[in-house]
């Protein structure tokens, strides 16, 4: 015969909190383990040292979105794994993919902010541009980065993932050559997390990409570029100069009142002297503001002399600003200039024309619709 029972009289079970399953936001995310720290935690729960490795390969080298998709490894751990660990740093909320095949993915981190990364595309490359804070306390007027300010830095986990799940969106016999730190923020203003980040993806046993087919992106900080310089590495450096005098590079970039940039170049040639990679000086045109040829003059002036390639950079379109790009003709006599003059310039292709192209322009665009 069925009893029923009072609801009043029953005993329940006393929980841990170890018992109860965590939320998968609350969980930490695998990578933000060093390798030493998850050697550690597989020793704890019984697993030998070369299981490390294993979890490593397929974190980092392999192309796969869950930790059941492991399939050298025990079932039980696998298990494990996943209900101690988030698997990745973020989610991605949007994908918005160009006629030249150039992807943007909007990512939405732990605490809800947001991040941008780019694949992009062409013959024999595959270039990927990370982001390594969210916003940017730069100021660059032409930016739909920093128009928000800066929120918090990346976790060293939080700037390397951007590289993994780009890659696993890529065809089996496509690979990554050449990674950008020029997305969302400052890099050199979280170099911690930078370095740590960086070594992960030039390691050996981590993503395994040359030094010189990495290059960061600075508005230029001196010291952090003399620090950058003493990484024993061969990273390329690439400077965000805008403009050939500091009055009105103070207008276009406002951190440059309290730099200048004669102490720019000097830390830049340190940097040249130390790792013998020749520095790209970037130049975003803007329109009757610094494209004129008098400009394109002093910019030769200014680099005459030094080991130096400038990366002209027709503004990308952002739609909170009146600042728009020069005409083609204005941007090649601006190349033809510094090229008579001796200086090594190129007018960098426009990538992903048919989207959200302008770096932090997702992310705004986003955020404004949440406000709406």
């Amino acid at each position: 015969m069925k009893t029923e029972l009072d609801p009043q009289n029953v005993t329940l079970p006393v929980l841990s909190a170890a018992d109860i399953p965590a939320s998968p936001a609350a969980l930490r995310p695998i990578l933000d383990l060093s390798a030493l720290e998850l050697a550690d935690w597989l020793k704890a729960h019984g697993y030998p040292a070369f299981r490390t490795q294993q979890v490593r390969r397929w974190l980092i080298q392999r192309r796969i979105n869950a930790f059941d998709q492991m399939s050298d490894l025990p079932v039980i751990l696998r298990r494990q794994l996943s209900e101690q660990f988030r698997f990745c740093s973020f989610e991605t909320v949007g994908h918005q993919i160009a006629g030249d095949r150039t992807e943007k993915l909007l990512l939405r981190l732990h605490d809800g902010e947001l991040v941008e990364c780019v694949l992009m595309r062409d013959p024999g490359r595959r270039t990927v541009c990370i982001s390594t804070q969210v916003g940017c306390a730069m100021g660059c007027v032409f930016c739909a980065s920093g128009l928000r300010g800066v929120k918090r830095n990346l976790t060293p986990a939080e700037i390397f993932e951007q590289v993994l799940v780009l890659h696993r969106l890529m065809a089996d016999d496509e690979k990554i050559t050449n990674i950008v730190v020029m997305g969302i923020g400052e890099p050199l203003a979280n170099f911690r997390s930078l370095m740590t980040a960086l070594s992960l993806l030039t390691a050996e046993d981590g993503f395994g990409l040359g030094a010189r087919r990495i290059t960061v992106s600075t508005v230029g900080l001196p010291e952090k570029i003399r620090e950058f310089a003493q990484s024993g590495q061969q990273y390329n450096l690439a400077v965000s100069l805008h403009a050939p005098n500091d009055q009105l590079r103070t207008e276009i970039v406002p951190v440059n009142k309290n730099i200048g940039i004669r102490e720019i170049l000097d830390a830049a040639e340190e940097y040249h002297e130390i790792t013998g990679r020749r520095i790209s000086w970037e130049y975003v045109l803007l329109s009757g503001i610094n494209d004129q040829p008098r400009h394109a003059e002093e910019l030769a002036s200014l680099l005459q002399g030094r080991t130096a390639h400038v990366n002209l950079i027709p503004m990308n379109g952002v739609s909170e600003l009146v600042m728009t790009a020069p005409r083609e003709p204005q941007t090649q006599q601006f190349l033809e200039i510094l090229m008579h003059r001796g200086i090594p310039a190129t007018v960098r292709k426009r990538k992903g024309a048919d989207i959200d192209a302008a770096c932090g322009q997702l992310r705004l665009n986003r955020e404004d619709a949440g406000r709406g």
